[in-house]
């Protein structure tokens, strides 16, 4: 197999599992603040094809991958994990918990995942640092990326909490949202500001725990 596939599919793997997580986070977050929908729909688990949507998880990262040019900056989504706020605890502030669950998850991936470099390391196994560092920076594209206010991403859930947009509303915004996703993908801006907070936190965390 060409070296540069067997690469770019190591890495969809490598998203795959890591979304995974993200979604897992969010359900998991759901059933424990009142609302068992995710859970009742088989959310709760790290099976990965439950999760799976067909633009974010399958078409925009092989796309990303293989396409001439479209670089190495890999990221993606999974389908969203539904939640019904009627049956949150505390609406408000548990719709922010569900929606923040799934970046703090990537977010705790790569701390385990810098801290497993460092133990590679320890027994002189460089590829396996390597493999963990490349997958700590990607579970932190993943954080970060979701943090961008637009839909289906994180951070539009929470803003619409905070300016109290109806549901309705959102719903009717998010149709279209991974189109503009798609277009900002397109602005060095964007991915610049991604790559700073990505690889800037990576480079903290390998301080930290003396990877470097």
């Amino acid at each position: 197999m060409d070296a540069t596939i067997a690469d770019g599919l190591t890495q969809y793997l490598m998203l795959v599992a890591l979304l995974t997580f993200h979604e897992f986070g969010h359900a998991w977050t759901a059933w424990k603040c009142g609302d068992d929908t995710a859970r009742l729909q088989g959310r709760v688990s790290l099976n990965p094809f439950v999760h799976i949507d067909p633009i974010g998880t399958v078409l925009l990262p092989l796309v990303m991958i293989f396409m001439p040019g479209a670089g190495r900056f890999l990221i993606g989504w999974a389908k969203p994990v539904p939640v019904n706020p009627y049956n949150l605890n505390q609406p408000k502030r548990d719709d922010i918990l569900v929606t923040m669950a799934g970046p703090a998850m990537n977010l705790l991936l790569a701390f385990g995942l810098v801290a497993s470099a460092k133990a590679a390391l320890v027994f002189h196994s460089v590829p396996v640092a390597d493999f963990c560092m490349q997958a700590a920076g990607m579970s932190l594209v993943l954080c970060f990326f979701n943090l961008i206010p637009v839909p289906p991403l994180d951070g539009s859930h929470v803003l619409r909490v905070v300016i109290g947009m109806s549901h309705e509303t959102y719903a009717s915004f998010a149709r279209f949202g991974f189109i503009i996703v798609i277009v900002l993908l397109q602005f060095p801006a964007v991915t610049g500001t991604l790559g700073f907070f990505t690889y800037g936190t990576r480079d903290l965390l390998a301080r930290i725990f003396g990877v470097y």
